[in-house]
């Protein structure tokens, strides 16, 4: 494919970095010379400085042969006009970042197809409905369902009380008896393993799992995590990702909210009826302690400082809280997580473009998500008949080892993966791939 790409930022570079690996044709451009230089030294693209709503610039980049044209840049109106002036010079596909909200809700009124705009994605609320996502259990760091829970990713951090503490995975494979979940992925440091025989399980590390229905609750055990539903949460920050997040919590959860501007608090207490707002400093740790930090389930900072963000979730962290969760700008913060006590960092842009990389990879593969501060995407596939993966035990298909196969849902039941799993067509695939791995993945799937 030829893909054209208006925006160097964090949003455009990632998403470049994720396609560089499928060996598409790329051209990347932005006003930014140094964006460009930083971009063209670590990746395989064309650079083009100038702006994309430009005719010149985007005859340029040959815009007419193209298959999608992303626009990605800060500003949304000049992602609406590169989109609408990029379809009408021949582009196949176009998709605009925006973060007016409005173009969400009114989306069927407005039909921005008609315009030449095929997809639009909004990084606020794609982070808020992540933040959702993982809200499953305050004991896991991340979770994902695939077939309504015939599979669970499950995600949890290694303490000194856990069974799994030291051993390797083979010394720790008479911990899993009944072969119900599968380890797929340990997060050492800023180090991601692919996990085989000889890796360790060490403390403080972050592991993975594909387990079964009843898997889930062994991990859990091994772990010696405790399950706590979740009731309480408190939100800090009113930025566009706390009121998504906010709107999309408060049926489910008590919600309290904290916003420092007096002025925004009143459109919040009109915007939010279900939500309880309170005026003030969130680094106010003695605020905090009057609002009841101790009783909360969960804390989620979304101001637009990403210290902030950080420490007045380690204040949280301190007071008992079970899962705390911080939105942070700078995308190398991702990895500190692990390292500094906040259960999740997460990074709006990095979620808008891996949300971009799955839309490109629609019919290809069922779903794709990823891990926060993984370098690693986990994908299900369906097998087709006569497929490469259909030739062999799982043992003997030459798998890559930067890549693993957690399970297989069959006939409405999930089952987690072995060496001597066969894989038939009409199969559910669950892998997780190092991103310079997908490529290769899919050829045996096809």
């Amino acid at each position: 494919m030829r893909i054209i790409i208006a925006g160097a930022g964090d949003v455009g570079f990632h998403l470049a970095k994720l396609l560089a690996f499928e060996e598409h044709d790329i051209v990347l451009i932005d006003l930014d010379q140094e964006k460009l230089r930083y971009a063209s030294n670590h990746l395989d693209v064309a650079t083009i400085r100038g702006s994309a709503t430009s005719y010149a610039v985007l005859m340029e980049a040959k815009i007419g042969r193209s298959d999608l044209l992303i626009a990605v840049t800060e500003a949304e109106e000049t992602n609406i006009a590169t989109a609408v002036i990029g379809k009408k010079l021949g582009a196949q596909k176009t998709v605009a970042r925006i973060s007016n909200p409005e173009f969400l809700l009114k989306k069927d009124i407005l039909d921005l197809r008609r315009i030449g705009i095929d997809e639009i994605i909004s990084p606020e609320t794609l982070a808020a409905k992540e933040i959702k996502r993982l809200l499953s259990q305050t004991s896991l760091t991340d979770s994902f369902e695939f077939e309504n829970g015939k599979l669970t990713l499950v995600g949890i951090s290694i303490d000194e009380e856990s069974e799994l503490a030291g051993k390797t995975l083979t010394e720790s494979a008479y911990l899993n008896p009944d072969f119900n979940f599968t380890t797929v992925a340990i997060l050492s440091g800023n180090e991601t393993i692919i996990p085989h025989g000889e890796d360790k399980f060490k403390v403080n590390d972050h592991a993975y799992f594909i387990a079964q229905e009843d898997g889930v609750e062994r991990v859990l055990k091994l772990s010696k995590k405790v399950v706590v539903p979740i009731k309480n949460i408190m939100i800090l920050g009113g930025s566009r990702v706390g009121i998504h997040t906010a709107r999309c919590l408060s049926k489910d959860y008590s919600i309290k909210l904290i916003e420092k501007d007096k002025e925004k608090c009143f459109e919040l207490a009109d915007s939010l009826p279900d939500t309880l707002i309170i005026n003030g400093d969130g680094r106010d740790v003695d605020l905090l302690m009057e609002e009841g930090i101790k009783e909360m389930d969960v804390f989620i900072a979304v101001t637009g400082d990403s210290e902030t963000n950080m420490i007045s979730s380690l204040v949280a962290k301190n007071a008992g809280v079970g899962k705390t969760i911080a939105l942070v700008e700078n995308i190398d913060y991702i990895h500190l997580s692990q390292n500094i006590g906040v259960d999740t960092l997460i990074n709006k842009k990095l979620i808008a473009a891996n949300f971009i990389f799955r839309y490109i990879r629609k019919g290809e593969v069922l779903h794709i998500t990823s891990l926060h501060g993984v370098d690693a995407e986990i994908l299900e596939f369906e097998v087709k008949s006569g497929s490469k993966i259909t030739e062999h035990e799982l043992r003997n298909l030459k798998f890559p080892r930067t890549a693993i196969i957690g399970g297989i849902i069959r006939d409405g039941s999930g089952y987690t993966a072995r060496g001597n799993s066969r894989f038939k067509a009409k199969d559910r695939v669950v892998v997780l791939s190092k991103p310079e791995c997908i490529h290769t993945i899919e050829g045996f799937f096809k």
